[in-house]
Formats: C-alpha cells, sequence, structure tokens
C-alpha cells in the first residue's frame, strides 16, 4: 500500500498477478522493488552475452515506480521465477501448413491450443482452411458440417483450461472471402455458443467497396486458389449490415481490415519463408504467423511530459528518443529470456510420466515456436498513458491537435526503436532471413525512408535485429500499475463516487447511507491519478470534500472533459487510431465505447471510417450491448426459425431498417432439459444483520437458477467460510421426484454434497426462487431481473428481505457498463445509472450505490 501511495486495488492487483509465486501460492517478493530487481538482473545478465551491455542499475531504473518502462505480465510475472515453468509471451498464433482440412489437423490445432494455454498463453487461429457446409468428404458423413462445429470444438477447450483461476482465451478468425462468412458471423448470437471465443472476420478491400457500393462480391472455396472448387455470389451490403447489427448488438464479431494487414505487414516480406500472416492474438495488436508469439512491453508516455498541466507543459522528446531505443533493447533481450524458457519447458516435458508418444505433439509444438521465435526475434514494444499524456499537454483528447501530437510522439517512438534494432543487427547481428530487397516495396520502411534516409541506409546495410517492433497493446492491469489511463484509451472517468460498506464493529467513520436493508456505508470520492495531479497543480484543495456540482465544475476546467470514454467524439477517435497507425508496424488494440442509445448508422459509419482512415481492426462496445443478447433454441425451434428467415428474405427488401431485423425479435426459448450437473457461485451476504446464503447455478457462466435462505436457521447449511464454488446437481428420488444436491470439495480435494437443497430453506423462499429461476433460464437480462425482483410487492416482512438477497445476489452477474434501466440517480434524477462492479455509478454526476 505504501509503494503505491495507499492505492488498494493496484497494491491488490501487484500481490495477486504479479508477485513472485511458487506453484502453490506462496509469494517471495515484498513490493514491486523486489520484483523491477529480479527483472533488472536476469535482464542484466542477457546483456553481458552482447557489446555494450546495460548496466542491472539503469535497467531498474527505468522500471522502478512503473515509471518509465513497464514489462507486459507475462514478462513481470515469468523473468527469473524459477517456481513456475510458463512462457514469457503473452500470446501466440497456431495454425498448419498445407492441406490442414482434416480431422487429424482439426484435433492437432485443439491439442496445440490446449497445451499453449495450459501455460498461460492466449491463442489465436484461423479458419479459413476448413471447408464449407456441405463440401463433399472422403468418409462416412460424406459432406463437411462447416466452420460451426468447429469453432464450438475450440470454445469449448478454451473453457475447460484453467490458467491460474482465469479461462483461456481464444481468437477465431475467417476470410470474409470463405463461404461460410455469414454463418461465423451469426454462431455467437445463439445462447451457448462459441462463449469461450472472440471472433473476428478478416475483410478485404474487395469487400468493403462491394459493400459500400451495393454490388456483388464472390466467396470461393479455397479462399486463395486460382481455380477454386467451390463458388458463390452473393450481396456484399446484406452480409455487411449483418456484421453491422451483430456488433451493435453483441459487440462482436470485430472486424480485421485484412488487406491493409497484409499490405503494411513487414514480416509478410518473408511470407515464403514462414512468416505469412494468418491471423491475429486475442486482443488484436498483433497480427502473426502460426507459432509466432507477442511478447510486449510498454512506456509510460505521461512521464515524459515536464510541467505537466500548466501553460509551460513540454514534452521531453530527447529523454523520450533514448528510453525508446533502451526499450527496443530490452524487448530483444526478452527474446533470448523467452528462448531459455522454453528451452525449460522443453526440458519439463521430456522428464513428464506420459509415454513419449503423448508428450510428442507438446514437445514439436514448442520446438517451431523456439524455431519461429529465434528466426524473427518479433518485439511488441507499445505505450500506456496516451490519454494523461495528452490531458497532461493542456490538450483535449479526440481533437486534431491532439491527433497531431500523438502522431508525433509515435512517429518518434517508431523511428527510434527501428535504429535501436538496426544498432543491435550491427552489435548481434541481424535477424537470420533479413532481406533489404524483400522489403524495399513496404509502406512502412518507405516512411520510414521518407522520415530518417540515414536509418533507412543502415538499415539497407545491417539489417535489423528484428523483423517488426511495435504494437499498442490494451495495458489493462499494466495501468493499474502506474496509476494512469491505459494503452492508447483516454480516461474512463475523471471523478466518481464510491461507497465502502461499514462493518459494526468500525471506528472513526462516518455513516453516510444506509440501504433498505439496514446495512451502512461510508462514502468517498474517487479521484483518477492523474486527475488528482491535475488540482494539486492547477491550486485546487485536493482535501476538501466538494459537492457533486463542484466536482462537474472542476471536470469542466480539467483538459479531461469531454475526453472520456464514453463522451469523446467517435469519428475523431477512430481518425486518431488510422493516423497512428502508419507509425505501428504492427497493430492496435483500441475500443470505441458508444451509449446504449446509438442506431446501426454510427456503427457502419465508423466501421467504414476506420477502413479508410487505415485502420487494421475495429472493436466497438455499445454500452450493455453484451447483456440479453443470447438466445437458445431447440433443433424444432431451428427449423422453424430458419423457415421464417428464408420467408423474410424472400418477401422483405432486407435494406429496410423497418423490417431488416425482425426475425431477431421472436423471444428467447428455454433451453430444453436442465443439465444434471451445473457449476454453482456461492454468495453470502448479510441481511437485517442475519447471514445468508445464495446458491447460483451457472450455464455457460450465466445464472441459471438460484437458491437461496438463512445460513443459520435450524433447517440452514453450514458451510466453510472458504467454499465459494461448487456444483448443483439434479438427483432422482425413489418416488420419481426430484431434488438439487450441493456439491463441493474441501481444502484437501475431497468432495462433500448436501442434500436436497430446496428442502433446507423455507418453502415460500423456495416457490418464489422457483419463479426467478424460470425467468432466468429465459434468458431475460440480469439487470431486467435484478428490476423485476425488485418490483415485486410482498407483504410478509421475511419475504421482502429474502427479496433483497436474491438482488444483492444477483447484482455480481452484471456486466460491468450495464445500463439499469428504469432507474434515475438519487442525486442528479438522470437516469444514467450503470452497474460497475455490483454497484450502480451514475455515469452524469458521479454518485454510486452499493448493497
Amino acid at each position: 500500500m505504501r509503494y503505491f501511495d495507499g492505492d488498494e486495488l493496484a497494491a491488490r492487483v501487484w500481490v495477486n498477478k504479479y508477485a513472485m509465486k511458487d506453484s502453490f501460492g506462496n509469494i517471495y517478493e515484498k513490493s514491486p522493488e523486489d520484483m523491477h530487481w529480479r527483472i533488472a538482473n536476469e535482464i542484466a545478465r542477457i546483456e553481458k552475452k552482447y557489446k555494450n551491455p546495460i548496466s542491472k542499475e539503469e535497467i531498474f531504473h527505468l522500471l522502478d515506480h512503473f515509471r518509465y518502462i513497464i514489462p507486459a505480465g507475462s514478462p513481470m510475472t515469468g523473468i527469473g521465477n524459477n517456481y513456475q515453468i510458463a512462457s514469457l509471451s503473452n500470446c501466440f498464433v497456431i495454425g498448419l501448413d498445407g492441406d490442414a482440412d482434416s480431422y487429424g489437423a482439426i484435433l492437432r490445432i485443439d491439442e496445440e491450443q490446449v497445451q499453449l494455454m495450459k501455460r498461460r498463453g492466449g491463442v489465436g487461429h484461423d479458419l479459413s482452411h476448413v471447408r464449407p457446409k456441405g463440401s463433399p468428404v472422403n468418409n462416412s458423413a460424406l459432406t463437411s458440417t462447416g466452420l460451426v462445429p468447429f469453432m464450438e470444438r475450440y470454445s469449448n477447450s478454451t473453457r475447460e483450461v484453467a490458467q491460474d483461476g482465469r479461462r483461456g482465451a481464444l481468437m477465431l478468425s475467417v476470410s470474409i472471402k470463405h463461404p461460410d462468412a455469414e454463418a461465423f458471423v451469426d454462431a455467437k448470437m445463439e445462447e451457448g455458443k462459441v462463449t469461450g471465443a472472440n471472433v473476428s472476420v478478416k475483410i478485404t478491400d474487395g469487400f468493403m467497396e462491394a459493400a459500400v457500393n451495393d454490388t456483388p462480391f464472390e466467396q470461393q472455396f479455397p479462399i486463395d486458389a486460382e481455380k477454386p472448387s467451390f463458388k458463390k455470389e452473393i450481396s456484399a451490403k446484406k452480409l455487411w449490415d449483418k456484421i453491422v447489427h451483430n456488433a451493435w448488438k453483441s459487440a462482436e464479431p470485430g472486424v480485421l481490415f485484412w488487406d491493409t494487414i497484409i499490405r503494411e505487414s513487414i514480416p509478410d516480406c518473408y511470407a515464403d519463408l514462414g512468416f505469412r500472416t494468418v491471423s491475429t492474438n486475442p486482443c488484436g495488436e498483433i497480427p502473426l504467423c502460426p507459432y509466432d508469439s507477442c511478447r510486449l512491453l510498454s512506456i509510460n508516455l505521461y512521464a515524459y511530459v515536464k510541467n505537466p498541466f500548466t501553460k509551460d507543459a513540454t514534452f521531453d522528446f530527447d529523454l523520450f528518443k533514448k528510453h525508446a531505443a533502451l526499450a527496443q533493447r530490452l524487448m530483444d533481450d526478452i527474446v533470448d529470456l523467452e528462448m531459455e524458457k522454453i528451452d525449460h519447458i522443453m526440458e519439463k516435458i521430456k522428464h513428464d510420466p506420459q509415454s513419449d508418444e503423448v508428450k510428442l505433439a507438446e514437445y514439436h509444438l514448442w520446438e517451431k515456436i523456439k524455431e519461429k521465435s529465434g528466426k524473427g526475434r518479433r518485439t511488441g514494444v507499445g505505450i500506456t498513458a496516451e490519454g494523461d499524456m495528452i490531458a497532461a499537454m493542456g490538450l483535449r483528447y479526440g481533437t486534431e491537435e491532439a491527433t497531431k501530437f500523438a502522431v508525433d510522439v509515435h512517429k518518434t517512438l517508431a523511428l527510434s526503436a527501428y535504429r535501436s534494432s538496426v544498432t543491435m543487427a550491427q552489435e548481434r547481428g541481424a535477424f537470420t532471413i533479413f532481406d533489404a530487397k524483400r522489403e524495399e516495396k513496404n509502406p512502412f520502411v518507405l516512411r520510414i525512408k521518407e522520415a530518417d534516409s540515414q536509418l533507412y541506409a543502415d538499415m539497407q546495410k545491417y539489417g535489423r535485429r528484428n523483423i517488426a517492433c511495435l504494437t499498442i497493446a490494451p495495458t489493462g492491469t499494466t495501468s493499474l500499475m502506474t496509476q494512469t489511463t491505459s494503452g492508447i484509451e483516454p480516461v474512463f472517468m475523471p471523478v466518481y463516487t464510491r461507497r465502502r460498506k461499514v462493518n459494526p464493529n468500525d471506528t472513526d467513520v462516518h455513516v453516510d447511507y444506509v440501504d433498505e436493508v439496514g446495512d451502512s456505508f461510508e462514502e468517498y470520492i474517487v479521484y483518477h491519478k492523474k486527475f488528482l495531479e491535475w488540482m494539486k497543480i492547477n491550486g485546487f484543495d485536493t482535501t476538501k470534500k466538494y459537492t457533486q456540482a463542484e466536482i462537474n465544475d472542476l471536470v469542466k476546467q480539467s483538459p479531461y472533459y469531454k475526453a472520456t470514454a464514453n463522451d469523446v467524439d467517435w469519428l475523431m477517435k477512430v481518425r486518431m487510431q488510422g493516423a497512428i497507425q502508419k507509425w505501428v508496424d504492427h497493430s492496435i488494440s483500441v475500443t470505441v465505447n458508444l451509449p446504449n442509445n446509438v442506431d446501426e448508422a454510427l456503427v457502419n459509419k465508423l466501421y467504414v471510417e476506420a477502413w479508410r482512415s487505415g485502420c487494421k481492426g475495429c472493436t466497438i462496445y455499445r454500452d450493455g450491448s453484451r447483456s440479453g443478447v443470447m438466445i437458445s433454441v431447440s433443433k424444432k425451434d431451428k427449423k422453424k426459425k430458419n423457415e421464417i428467415e428464408k420467408e423474410t428474405n424472400e418477401d422483405h427488401d432486407l435494406n429496410s431498417s423497418e423490417e431488416k431485423h425482425e426475425h431477431t425479435c421472436t423471444p428467447p426459448q428455454v433451453i430444453e432439459e436442465r443439465p444434471k450437473v451445473l457449476d454453482c457461485d456461492v454468495v453470502r451476504f448479510q441481511n437485517n444483520k442475519e447471514k445468508w446464503v445464495a446458491f447460483v447455478g451457472l450455464l455457460d457462466g450465466y445464472p441459471y437458477e438460484i437458491f437461496t435462505g438463512l445460513q443459520d436457521d435450524d433447517e440452514g447449511i453450514v458451510l466453510p467460510k472458504s467454499v465459494t464454488k461448487g456444483k448443483v446437481i439434479k438427483q432422482t428420488n425413489a418416488d420419481g421426484t426430484h431434488r438439487y444436491d450441493f456439491q463441493f470439495e474441501n481444502k484437501r480435494g475431497y468432495k462433500t454434497t448436501v442434500e436436497g437443497l430446496s428442502e433446507k430453506f423455507n418453502p415460500e423462499y423456495w416457490n418464489y426462487a422457483k419463479l426467478i429461476s424460470g425467468v432466468l433460464r429465459y434468458r431475460m437480462p440480469i439487470d431486467h431481473v435484478i428490476h423485476l425482483v425488485g418490483s415485486l410487492q410482498l407483504k410478509d416482512e421475511s419475504i421482502n428481505t429474502w427479496k433483497n438477497g436474491v438482488e444483492r445476489a444477483l447484482k455480481k452477474y452484471v456486466t460491468d457498463g450495464t445500463t439499469a434501466s428504469g432507474q434515475t440517480c438519487p442525486v442528479c434524477g438522470q437516469e444514467t445509472l450503470v452497474y460497475q462492479e455490483g454497484c450502480l455509478i451514475c455515469t452524469n454526476c458521479g454518485a454510486s450505490r452499493c448493497g
């Protein structure tokens, strides 16, 4: 806490994610200072292998207090950590050469995906090689099932793999030229389908031109064949409208402007030597060839603003150039450290107790990754705190002036990193397949030539150490360490109010709010760290307790006004991304956040602008769009739904905005049969000083049923406090009736079963729970369920207490950012409440309400 100046969240994240631990969770570092010395010592050890080594003291200075250079999560956790055997790469792309359209190839990709995820890696791979639905196959099936079943396979594998308690991260992509592209786009719109993957469509310039001009577009398989075995002509506009609609409704699919990616890609100058880009990592910041990976590091841009938040603010370009060059050098050292880690992984595989036959696939996988890593020495030098840097310079994010300045910074970063890579080529040797002739027409290389002719001449002569160098990643938890804005993004909210629950034994607290069940809360204002610095520098009292009106006035006076995630100029943000992309050789991970009430026309406009501006990809998130968008249909219902859609497509103009989405308005269908076993969360809470417990059954991570009541009455359930998860199992009694049992594992791994959940609580609670569970099974959005429960008019006081408990148990499942429908802020009276970490926060005035 002292290290982070009292920032409890930053301290907790560091302990949980980055402090050195063994496989049993024992922690071996007291503070980030220990971690930074661990990393500095290891990088300095690599430096000593080469000319002009950097000292460990200089490396530590760059890392100390997360001020200048911040390695990404995997290297921060793994460098110098001999307790865990894991890669230093954050993400990988995989894919087999040649004809990979067979069950053997599909299963091999599935195994490789799992093997990488178990060692902390996110994975991306492309499905454009899979035959479209209905294609002949040489087996008993006679025809191919198409892409979607294999999307489900890979998604399910991801969900099975645990990474320190997290699910794996998966990106699936497909070319828009593939005949099954529409099925791919729709795959996630049905309940329970492909829940373990993000999906993106690789869109060509030809398709975009056809969509914009409403001309036909030809799909084929194989997608790049001169003489394809299958062709079909489609309406590009109709498919594009579906992509836009689905992104508006569910935030997926993402779009990858594939011709831009390939045209700008330096590694694709070596496509015939194994560096043909096929997909991206799950966050989309690095398009990759098979068996290559992204090793990431970020530079804290805010650190280079001198006299921040004043009229005399300037950017220290000289120091930034120096550190950008050193960052590229450290990244190259991390490639060497990664090669060592891969050797350790391969050595472990050799000594694992399984047979050589079982181990062969995993061993061969890491051989391929090591070979690709050594051959290209790809790096991912990026940035964080772009939003704070712009504000500190007195500029407003999303304006032309701010964009111009940001482009200058990224141009400087690019030239400095490439200069560093050329210098290392002189000292350490170029990447093994460097060939200046191959790169001479690459647009990114030509921009370097125009900007710095001497750098270009030296690169022609000596080569580069790294095949490609730059990216901009999301830096979510990394930015908590730097206490800045994340990646290229603007600030989320500069000021907001939070409530902390006051325990009965707490002293020296002031109760500001008592909720409907009697819990007390103390209110406190949370300031974005750099907004607080703006206040201090500009003479505002940071110890004063401001009124909401005063806070609103403060924000209006600051450079963060109209420059937050929700109110920035969206079109300018997209243009800024495209302008900066010119100086980033890989890609940029960025999300355009939109309010819930925007229409599909705006999403279409932003996507088209992203393509025209030179972005390599674009992700749209409309507030609340991930809640309640899924439906579940039985086979009979699917057939009926398909018939309705076919009639609709034949009888109506699908370009009509009033008729286009008519078929998506059918009410959600309940899943035909409850699975015998459901995952379950155990949620404990207090109502009127009584201890309550809720068992929330989950299907695909979504609440499906709920059992709740008093924990410690005569008929209640006694559970160890450590139990937070388990299974709800549906059993059949001897008389044919059903009961629901809860099963959990204790700390020693032994299973304990509590029989008859429905019999343990007040029977009246059970009747209402059946009602709420039925609503959940129909996939009513969670926030709507909470609103429904809250609106129940119940006379019995104990039932009202139960009702409050159900609301509190379900709030944790509401997606952050979801709009609280029909609820007004008690402070400002506006309908601007959103859910955040189980609490309601007003996006207008910053007030919050928990419990």
